[in-house]
């Protein structure tokens, strides 16, 4: 165990260091309300990655939904194995001629 004065002086470097990190937010925040141009940097991005960011939520939002989905789906799966393997064979068609488009698409534009 600790002894007493090991957890004063642990104490006190702590209460340090948060004294220096309530410093530097002040200073921060007081930086921040001075550069205008950064805040409008800041808008700008904010407004950029708005979409990705109502994206991520929604998916986010989904993801309980998907949990109850994905049993139903493992218990479907259970009972009749053959369409599991149908839309494995599937999912590998489409997957493999999106690949085949992609690579034709990529040989045309170094062509011409």
């Amino acid at each position: 165990m600790s002894s007493k004065g090991e957890r004063e002086k642990r104490k006190a470097l702590l209460l340090s260091q948060i004294q220096q990190q309530r410093l530097d937010l002040s200073a921060s925040r007081r930086d921040w309300r001075l550069d205008l141009s950064a805040s409008r940097r800041r808008r700008d991005w904010l407004e950029t990655t708005g979409a990705y960011d109502r994206g991520w939520n929604t998916v986010l939002s989904l993801r309980s939904w998907a949990l109850v989905g994905s049993s139903v789906m493992a218990i479907w799966t259970i009972r009749h194995p053959n369409m599991l393997v149908r839309w494995a064979k599937r999912g590998l068609g489409i997957w493999s001629a999106w690949r085949l488009v992609k690579t034709t698409l990529r040989q045309q534009q170094l062509r011409g």
